[in-house]
C-alpha cells in the first residue's frame, strides 16, 4: 500500500459535512483508530464550520492543493465530483485513498473491498492509475452493495438456483437533503399544506415508490442499475448474482431488505445461519424480535431475522434483514484502513 511519511497517521475526511463524513468521524473515534490528527475537508461553502474531532474543537477546512500533506489515509465520503477532482492529489501526496462515493470503482480506478467477506471472496488485486502495484486506491461499497454481496456470498455455499433481493432504501441515502424533504413533506401533509418535492420529485411521506418523479436526479432506476453493476463487479463470477429490486420507503435511516433463494433441495437452515454468522452477520434467535430500522440504529453489522422456509416451495427460503445504512458503509471503510495498518505492521 502507499504509505504516508514516516511516523505519520494523519487521516483526512473529504466531505466531512455529509452524513457519511460525520458518521466516519464517529467511527474513527469509537474504534480508537490510531490517528495523529483528523483533518475535516469539504467544499468552500462548508469551510469554517465548527465541529469536533478526537475530543477537540476543529473547523472544516476548504479543499486545497496541499490539503493532503502528510496524510496517510484519505477517505472520500462526500459527493462523487469531489472524489474525481481530488483523489489523485491525495494519492500523489502519499495517502492511501479509500472511496465511499462509488465513482472510483465504477471507473475501474479502485479496488473494491469488503473485509468481512474476504474468507469467501478475497479482494481482487488492483493497481493505481499509473499501473504501479504500490499505489492502490480502495473503494468501500455502498450499503445496498454490501448487503447484496453478503447475501450472495452466504447463500453461494449451498449453490442456490436463484437469488432475488428487494431493497428498501431510507431517504438518508440522499444525504441531509433527503431527510429534510421527508421531514417537510410529513409536516406539510399533516397540516394540509403543499409538499416540497425538490429531491424526489414525488411524495415520499406515507408512501412507497418504485419510481421517482421525472425531475429527480439520480432516478430510482439509475440507482438500482448502479447497485446491480457494483454487485456484479464485486462478485466477479465467484458467487451467484442476485436479482435486485429497489423500493423507496418513507423512513429516515436503516436499510431494510427481503431476499428469496431457491435451491435444488431443501437447505439446512441452521447451516445457512452459521455461514452468515461467520461473515459477521447477526441473526436473531427464534424467540427474539425481528430486526427493524429502529432496533439496528447504531449497529455496525447486518442483522437478519431467523431464516424461514417458504410454505409453498419446498426448497425456497426467505431472509429478512436490516442494517444501519450509514454505520454499515463507514465501518466497512474503517475496516479497510485497519486491515492495511495491520498488514503494514506485520
Amino acid at each position: 500500500m502507499p504509505s504516508g511519511p514516516a511516523n505519520s497517521n494523519r487521516v483526512a475526511i473529504v466531505g466531512a459535512s455529509s452524513l457519511r463524513g460525520k458518521e466516519l468521524k464517529l467511527i474513527l473515534e469509537e474504534r480508537n483508530f490510531p490517528a495523529d490528527e483528523i483533518i475535516l475537508l469539504d467544499a468552500s461553502v462548508m469551510a469554517g464550520t465548527l465541529m469536533e474531532a478526537g475530543g477537540e474543537p476543529t473547523f472544516i477546512r476548504e479543499l486545497e492543493e496541499d490539503s493532503f500533506n502528510k496524510v496517510r489515509f484519505a477517505f472520500f465520503a462526500g459527493i462523487p465530483a469531489d472524489t474525481e477532482r481530488n483523489w489523485q492529489a491525495a494519492q500523489a501526496a502519499g495517502a492511501t485513498v479509500i472511496d465511499l462515493t462509488g465513482v472510483l470503482a465504477a471507473n475501474g480506478k479502485a479496488t473494491s473491498w469488503i473485509p468481512s467477506l474476504s474468507v469467501l471472496l478475497p479482494p481482487k488485486p488492483g493497481s493505481g492509475a499509473n499501473g504501479s502495484a504500490h499505489k492502490i486506491a480502495y473503494a468501500s461499497p455502498a450499503s445496498p452493495v454490501l448487503i447484496s454481496c453478503t447475501l450472495a456470498a452466504g447463500l453461494a455455499t449451498l449453490s442456490p438456483r436463484t437469488i432475488a433481493a428487494t431493497l428498501f432504501p431510507p431517504v438518508s441515502e440522499r444525504d441531509q437533503a433527503g431527510i429534510d424533504e421527508l421531514e417537510t413533506q410529513t409536516a406539510n401533509l399533516l397540516s394540509f399544506r403543499p409538499i416540497e418535492q425538490t429531491i424526489f420529485d414525488a411524495q415520499v411521506a406515507f408512501n412507497l415508490l418504485s419510481k421517482y418523479g421525472d425531475e429527480s436526479k439520480p432516478s430510482l432506476e439509475s440507482a438500482r442499475a448502479a447497485i446491480a453493476r457494483d454487485v456484479v463487479l464485486y462478485l466477479a463470477g465467484r458467487a451467484p448474482v442476485p436479482a435486485v429490486q429497489l423500493i423507496q420507503t418513507p423512513v429516515f435511516y436503516g436499510y431494510a431488505f427481503s431476499a428469496y433463494a431457491e435451491f435444488a433441495v431443501s437447505p439446512p437452515l441452521e447451516q445457512l445461519a452459521a455461514t452468515f454468522r461467520n461473515l459477521g452477520v447477526r441473526i436473531a434467535g427464534p424467540e427474539d424480535p425481528a430486526p427493524t430500522n429502529v432496533s439496528v440504529a447504531g449497529e455496525s453489522e447486518i442483522h437478519l431475522a431467523p431464516i424461514q422456509a417458504d410454505p409453498n416451495v419446498a426448497a425456497g427460503v426467505w431472509l429478512w434483514g436490516v442494517a444501519d445504512n450509514l454505520r454499515l458503509a463507514t465501518t466497512n471503510a474503517m475496516r479497510i484502513a485497519e486491515e492495511l495498518l495491520a498488514k503494514a505492521a506485520a
